[in-house]
């Protein structure tokens, strides 16, 4: 079992561990922190640190977003996590084009974004508009 898998065992279970989507989110940051340790350490505080921040940002975002009050505001909060996800996305290819990752490293991840994206809509669909 990996880490982003596992749950504290004190842990109170707050709504967001709960949902999909943020437990996806946990899985997309482990793979992003592990295939930025390979860049040039030139990188450490450019590409690395806006990738590694756009991944948290979602999965915060959510957690966030989980225990306000309305919809319309978790809503907003899950639109932000969207545009995260969307800034990794196009920093994954600005790594491609630089070879910091190969084909099969990025196809692999925008899998996983590609999954998140459209739970991330269908949860905002659910919600409302």
């Amino acid at each position: 079992m990996t880490t982003a898998n596992r749950l504290p065992t004190t842990a109170k279970y707050f709504r967001f561990e709960k949902l999909e989507v943020w437990q996806l989110s946990r899985k997309f940051v482990v793979e992003i922190y592990r295939t930025t340790r390979k860049y040039p350490k030139d990188e450490l505080f450019g590409l690395v640190a806006q990738l590694r921040g756009a991944a948290i940002s979602i999965l915060l975002n959510i957690a966030e977003g989980s225990d306000r009050k309305s919809d319309a505001d978790f809503r907003r909060f899950l639109r932000m996590s969207l545009s995260s996800l969307e800034e990794v996305v196009s920093g994954l290819y600005i790594s491609l084009d630089q070879n910091f990752i190969n084909q099969h490293e990025f196809d692999k991840l925008y899998e996983s974004a590609n999954e998140i994206a459209a739970k991330l809509n269908a949860l905002i669909n659910k919600l409302g508009q």
